[in-house]
């Protein structure tokens, strides 16, 4: 069977684009780990692994800088639609940042709106980002946060902290 190739696709940029670099950890129906490096040199993140909960329209990264020091969490809301050998994650734009210190920021709800308004996206998307967003908070606010990361940290050695051929 040929690699599977994982795209990321975006309303805001409007784009798809392959992350072919992505390296699968870890896959089944429901959950995907997978570690990457930043698609363009950035000063503040050089990579990460990934979680995502399929089943729950939740993306959870555990960020990287480049020198492989911890940055924060940044978890996406998102849509998946899986073929054979490709698997399309929507980036549906509301995310939630969950810092070292453990402040929590939700980000792009404006640029969501926006989104709405401007026709890019409709209201079933929008409502299925703050249906994600919800469950996530919800998550957290429980002290379940947990149940999200310890997909990462299993893997997190395989991976060589989450950044590929490290």
């Amino acid at each position: 069977m040929a690699k599977k190739v994982i795209y990321r696709k975006r309303f805001v940029p409007l784009e798809t684009v392959a992350l072919k670099d992505d390296r699968i950890l870890f896959e089944s129906d429901t959950r995907m780990v997978t570690c990457w490096k930043s698609l363009k040199p950035r000063a503040d993140i050089g990579g990460g692994i990934s979680a995502y909960f399929i089943d729950k329209g939740i993306k959870v990264s555990k960020i990287f800088a480049p020198d492989g020091r911890f940055v924060h969490w940044y978890c996406d809301m998102i849509r998946t639609v899986s073929h054979e050998d490709e698997i399309i994650f929507t980036d549906l734009l509301i995310d939630v940042v969950i810092d070292p210190d453990g402040r929590l920021h939700v980000l792009d709800a404006g640029e969501a709106a926006d989104a709405l308004q401007g026709g890019l996206i409709t209201a079933d998307i929008l409502c299925e980002a703050l249906r994600a967003m919800d469950l996530l908070l919800a998550d957290i606010d429980a002290g379940r946060f947990s149940s999200y990361t310890e997909w990462i940290t299993k893997y997190e050695g395989e991976a060589g902290y989450g950044l590929p051929n490290a």
